[in-house]
């Protein structure tokens, strides 16, 4: 029996337990390529991992295309080098007549080759970002752009893991966590391990692991990680070349050298994850911590 509110119709089987999602479309499946989907606390460094990650694909001689999934629409500015149009955003000049759009409307070439494309966000308080994923997703395949993708990175919203930005989820093989060194970052890791976890019982995606970034140690990162089931796949120290490499409008793999900056070391890093992702990692099955226990284990009171 399906329950109804407002004229929106609930699904007899839900998206997982005590879920109102609407399950992905088997035709939206995307197919071929590998997919991956980066999240963590918002203003982690997601949209830098998620574009220095994308280029380091490029550079191992894959076709990469990046979707931002956040109103800001910034995921892609270091590849681009400007706030690229959304999807929402042009359908909309189109009143939202799909048939209408070119790729080049909405899909735009950046650094070394990345295709980049930004999802948008519905206007404040009228929408889900999960209509939005899916309308971006539904034209690439209507325009056949992901049959010539070897990798597919979603850049997420921050640490939400509502319905809608969980929905990136249901495309993608492996989820990553950008997290730093403290306690913050380490609640959002958790409550994002469990968002994966619950998709994972009707999804293919798996936990794929975690990475440090803006840290100097990771102490507090690997202790939570072996508490819980998780594992570091690499660790990007609190660089200044990194962080000017964004105010700069670039990746990391753009900036000039400099004595004692870390940049080779930055960019060996996300060439190494980018090697072990297409290598393969082990799915994890992470035991997320309630709340009050994180407190605990974190040692605040």
């Amino acid at each position: 029996m399906q329950a109804s509110s407002g004229g929106f119709h609930l699904p007899s089987h839900p998206d997982g337990e005590g879920s109102v999602q609407v399950r992905l479309d088997p035709d939206m499946q995307i197919e071929g390529a590998k997919v991956f989907a980066v999240y963590g606390k918002g203003g982690i460094g997601k949209s830098t991992t998620s574009s220095n990650l994308s280029v380091a694909f490029s550079k191992l001689g894959k076709r990469v295309l990046q979707i931002g999934c956040d109103p800001k629409h910034d995921s892609t500015f270091t590849l681009t080098k400007c706030l690229v149009p959304t999807v929402i955003d042009i359908l909309e000049s189109v009143n939202f007549h799909a048939e209408e759009l070119r790729p080049s409307d909405y899909v735009y070439e950046g650094y070394n080759g990345v295709m980049c494309v930004e999802a948008g966000g519905p206007p404040a308080g009228t929408g889900c970002g999960g209509y939005v994923v899916g309308q971006t997703v539904k034209l690439l395949k209507q325009h056949h752009l992901l049959e010539d993708t070897d990798v597919v990175v979603f850049d997420v919203l921050g640490d939400v893991v509502c319905g809608g930005f969980a929905a990136p989820l249901q495309h993608a093989e492996r989820a990553l966590i950008v997290t730093a060194n403290d306690f913050d970052s380490i609640f959002a890791m958790n409550r994002i391990a469990a968002a994966i976890k619950a998709k994972s019982k009707h999804y293919k995606v798996r936990l794929g692991g975690v990475i440090a970034n803006r840290s100097r140690n990771t102490d507090e990162i690997d202790r939570f990680a072996e508490a819980v089931g998780l594992k570091r796949l690499a660790h990007l120290p609190d660089l200044d070349i990194i962080r000017r490499s964004r105010l700069k409008k670039s990746t990391v793999f753009e900036m000039e050298p400099e004595p004692d900056s870390g940049l080779e070391e930055a960019q060996q890093q996300y060439l190494q994850l980018a090697q072990q992702l297409l290598d393969g990692v082990e799915p994890l099955e992470a035991r997320p911590m309630a709340d009050r226990d994180i407190f605990d284990f974190l040692g605040f009171n």
